[in-house]
Parts: structure tokens; sequence; C-alpha cells
């Protein structure tokens, strides 16, 4: 049964991203704003197929963490879901992708006309210095700018490695950094169709605030990201015990 459900799920979600991206592009003469809800729209029907469809239903916690206005948002990414979910809690959102992305045809469109950043990941010095201007830029205008620390998705179990591009950003701009929890990866993996049942949960975790220096700023992020994350993985597993088939063999999911 999952097996089917994952399928009618990724068919009707690739079917609508493709009826959104033709049907919305007058929105592309309108600016950021218009295409933001566009991103937005095709995000919460999404989250509600998830949900019909495969059984998943996805819970918000934290958002008293986020600030009215420009922050850092520093997020865990175990999923796609992320990506896109995390667009309906940031009123003006910026993203930093990799720049492949930004010459898909009619896609780049609107990843361009949203204001999203496109970025050469082989190249990480020079990338660096190319996007600090223009994320100081977002943070100025008040937008929210999503990161992924660790740059790609990492499976459940997987060692962190988080990269300090992030605390550049955070020492650059002088934002707070609000980090980001989850455990996606359980119900939608990566580089995989299936989508299993149960609660999703993205958590917006305690603010850093303006101020620390680059090695404690990175070492509360990867403490309170990774700790909040085994924590929500090991209450995914506790309500759903057929999940635990995606944690790696050995590791504890006792909940701290």
């Amino acid at each position: 049964m999952i097996f089917i459900r994952s399928i009618l799920f990724n068919l009707l979600f690739y079917i609508q991203l493709i009826v959104l991206l033709v049907g919305g592009s007058p929105c592309l003469i309108f600016g950021r704003h218009a295409v933001q809800n566009i991103a937005r729209l095709w995000a919460r029907n999404s989250i509600w197929l998830l949900d019909r469809i495969c059984g998943a239903k996805l819970e918000f916690r934290g958002a008293e963490h986020l600030p009215n206005g420009a922050c850092i948002i520093a997020s865990k990414h175990q999923s796609f879901l992320e990506t896109f979910s995390l667009t309906t809690q940031a009123p003006d959102f910026s993203f930093v992708l990799k720049r492949e992305l930004m010459i898909i045809p009619f896609f780049c469109w609107y990843l361009k006309r949203g204001g999203l950043i496109g970025i050469d990941r082989s190249k990480r010095g020079s990338a660096l210095t190319q996007l600090t201007p223009l994320v100081r830029e977002h943070i100025a205008q008040g937008r929210q700018f999503i990161i992924f620390p660790e740059g790609t998705r990492r499976p459940i179990g997987a060692a962190p490695h988080y990269k300090s591009g992030v605390a550049h950003l955070y020492l650059e701009t002088g934002a707070i950094c609000v980090p980001v929890a989850l455990n996606t990866g359980l119900f939608w993996p990566r580089r995989s169709f299936w989508r299993r049942p149960g609660r999703i949960v993205i958590e917006f975790l305690e603010p850093i605030l303006p101020g620390f220096d680059k090695e404690t700023f990175m070492r509360l992020l990867q403490t309170r990201i990774e700790a909040a994350t085994d924590r929500l993985v090991a209450e995914a597993c506790l309500e759903e015990p057929a999940l635990r088939a995606a944690v790696p063999a050995g590791q504890s999911i006792s909940p701290a």
C-alpha cells in the first residue's frame, strides 16, 4: 500500500508543479512576492497531498522563535521536503541554490525572479565571496535567508558535516540565526520515491543572537540542531515503530 501511495503522490506532486509553472507564468511580471506566492501554493498543496495520500502529516514547532523581519534560517537537511516547506513559514524568503538549478529551462525564470541565489559549489572560496554581499543585501531588505549548513542532504544517522559558510554569513551580516531540526528523512528519504506515513516535525530552535565568534557560533549551531534532530527521530520511531528500519543498526533512538 505504501508503494502505491508513494507512486500516486509523486505523480501528483510533479503534475501540479508543471501546472503551476505554466499557469502561474503571468506572475513573473509582478516581481518576487508574486513568485513566492506561487512557491507557497505549491508547498501547501504538496504538504496536503502528503497528508491525504501517504498519511504523513507535517507539523511545525517553535514558530515563536522566528523573528519579525530579517534572519538566517539554518536548517538540518535530510530531504527535499524541507526545501519547499520552509517557504510557508517565511514571509519574504531567499535561498542559496546550486547553480545547476538556475539553468533549468522555464523553472529558472521563477528562481531568478524570486530573488534566489545560485552558486557554483565546486568553487567554495570564490562562491562565498560572491555570495556574501548578496546575502547582506537581502538581510538589509528584511528577508529571511534559508541555508542548509551541511550543503547537501544527509541520510538519517550520518555523521554531521557542517561547513563554515553559514558562520561567515552570520558574522558578515550581523543577523539573528534560527537553527532548524527535523526528522523528514524518515518519511521522505533522499534519492528515494518512498513516502512513509507518520508525524513529520520541523522545529525552529532557540535563535543564536549576533555577537558570537566563529567557533562558538558553529558549536552552538551544530549542538542545538543535532540534539534536537536526534530527539525528533527518536520521537517518531516511538510513535511509528516501523520507522526504526530507516535508522542505521546500532544507533540509539532513545529520546534525550
